[in-house]
């Protein structure tokens, strides 16, 4: 068995001439010959290997037929390592005996004679051996060609670094050198998993943020690793769909990630180096702020607009503002999509890993008592918001929702530690956070028709007839947003000293 260490980039088509002109990459020694590789990957027709997370693939190269078989493996900000069997193919059979681990090599076998082909990868790869530095050795192969299943095709257009020998931060310094010039991502989808989604053709789930485990004896920083490593790959994931469909959820999970990353920070700021948290909360603000535009016209559509056009028949001015609203939509996707924003985000998510990557663990700390510290600190902020909001303060309403944001998702960062007194604070919250975030999202709905309906009389009419449609839906989600944040702030909270498991 060999154990595979590489870092997956993805990359616009139109951009595969400046990274083959790319200095690195021309000064490098060709590795091997440059060719086309035809893969055909086997499962059953249950697709048991896919649940077991096992891939097998037989590939010509040249006048060699190769057999492999990879286990999944998590990638973290796109960094993969995953063990790896590779040998000839004869007689037009598998052979597993070369599998030195018991349990696949006996998954494998209980499907050899049902194996079937199920899709196939045909790409011409180039290979340039690398070695930015004395003892380092990375193999950049290039990638361009297409997934093919069931009649539906899928492009390839990949840089994988691979490691042959250094360490994995050395991988990301040479991706982070490249995406200075080039228009790269970290890519955590493998060609398995794109070309399986396509024989099922399935349109991808948004990526929604997951539970990690943590226990009260967690070291603090290597409890924001796990936590950082999770929001990452939430965020790479939405950002890669979001490039190629339409779904807003995409977008908004994208956008969810950065708040979470930039909320994480915080509540960490005790553990980390002040110069880390300083300059990484900052980004994530703009990236996210960069993704507002697209996320809001699709929020007021939802929200304010389509509430009133599906109940019947509305007027030409109302079906103008829902018009312009969405060409304003459309253009903010397209905006998205443009290269030169794709590019800075992508070098964010790789510094971001490279960052992690090297974060050196602070023994004497505990996540027990980051935990507890963040917690009361971002609740005595809310309460003091609350208090202003409480007094006629319309902004501190705005600030309060962001607050109890923060402490929502605190909760989730940190349940595993309180497992027992979550549940019913959580639920309670997510509650109180739907009713502040229609109230906001009124008032940014009101601020964002402005400026569609500008100086035209018609579609100014529309905007106010929406305010008021909404208006009195509003005023009870206000009135009953603060009684219910009172008795919320006011109740036991979960993280009580001495309650972390």
């Amino acid at each position: 068995m060999s154990k595979e260490v590489e870092l997956k980039l993805a990359l616009p088509p139109e951009a595969l001439p400046a990274l083959r002109a790319h200095p690195l990459i021309t000064a490098a020694p060709i590795e091997g010959a440059d060719g086309v590789l035809l893969n055909t990957y086997f499962d059953t027709p249950g697709l048991e290997l896919r649940s077991r997370k096992i891939a097998v693939r037989i590939r010509k190269d040249g006048t060699r037929w190769l057999q492999t078989v990879k286990c999944a493996a998590a990638s973290l900000g796109g960094l993969a390592s995953r063990p790896e069997w590779e040998q000839a193919y004869r007689d037009d059979r598998f052979d597993f005996s070369a599998v030195d681990a018991p349990e696949v090599q006996q998954q494998l076998e209980s499907v050899r004679s049902r194996l079937a082909p199920v899709f196939t990868t045909t790409f011409e790869r180039q290979t340039r051996r690398l070695t930015p530095a004395p003892g380092i050795v990375i193999l950049a192969m290039i990638d361009e060609g297409t997934i093919e299943a069931g009649g539906r095709s899928s492009p390839i257009c990949e840089l994988e670094l691979e490691l042959v020998s250094g360490d994995g931060k050395d991988l990301y310094a040479l991706a982070c050198r490249l995406a200075s010039d080039l228009p790269l991502r970290p890519e955590d989808a493998s060609k398995a998993q794109r070309g399986y989604e396509l024989y099922q053709n399935l349109k991808p789930a948004p990526r929604r943020a997951r539970p990690v485990a943590l226990t009260a004896k967690t070291e603090a920083r290597e409890a924001f690793r796990l936590l950082a490593y999770e929001l990452l790959a939430m965020w790479q994931a939405n950002e890669a769909l979001a490039l190629r469909l339409d779904d807003p959820e995409y977008v908004h999970q994208s956008r969810v990630a950065l708040r979470r990353l930039r909320t994480l920070l915080g509540l960490f700021r005790g553990a980390l180096p002040k110069p880390f948290t300083q300059a990484w909360r900052a980004r994530f603000a703009a990236l996210a702020n960069g993704l507002g535009a697209a996320r809001d016209a699709d929020v007021v559509l939802d929200t304010l607009l389509a509430p009133i056009t599906t109940q019947g028949p509305v007027g030409t001015d109302m079906q103008r503002l829902v018009a312009a609203l969405e060409a304003r939509r459309d253009a903010e996707r397209v905006s998205l999509r443009h290269v030169e924003a794709s590019a800075d985000r992508g070098r964010a998510q790789l510094e971001f890993a490279a960052a992690l990557h090297v974060l050196k663990p602070d023994a004497e700390l505990l996540v027990a008592h980051v935990a507890r510290d963040a917690m009361k600190r971002v609740r005595r902020d809310a309460r003091d918001s609350l208090a202003e909001a409480a007094a006629g303060d319309v902004a501190q309403l705005h600030r309060l929702r962001i607050v109890l944001k923060r402490l929502r998702y605190g909760l989730d960062f940190f349940a595993s530690l309180w497992p027992q007194k979550v549940s019913e604070y959580s639920h309670a919250l997510a509650e109180l956070q739907e009713s502040l975030g229609a109230i906001n999202d009124a008032a940014m709905g009101n601020r964002l028709l402005g400026e569609v309906a500008g100086d035209d009389p018609g579609l100014a009419a529309a905007r106010a007839f929406t305010a008021g449609w909404h208006a009195p839906r509003i005023a009870q989600l206000r009135a009953r947003a603060l009684t219910d944040a009172d008795a919320l702030l006011g109740s036991p909270a979960p993280w009580k000293k001495g309650s972390a498991k």
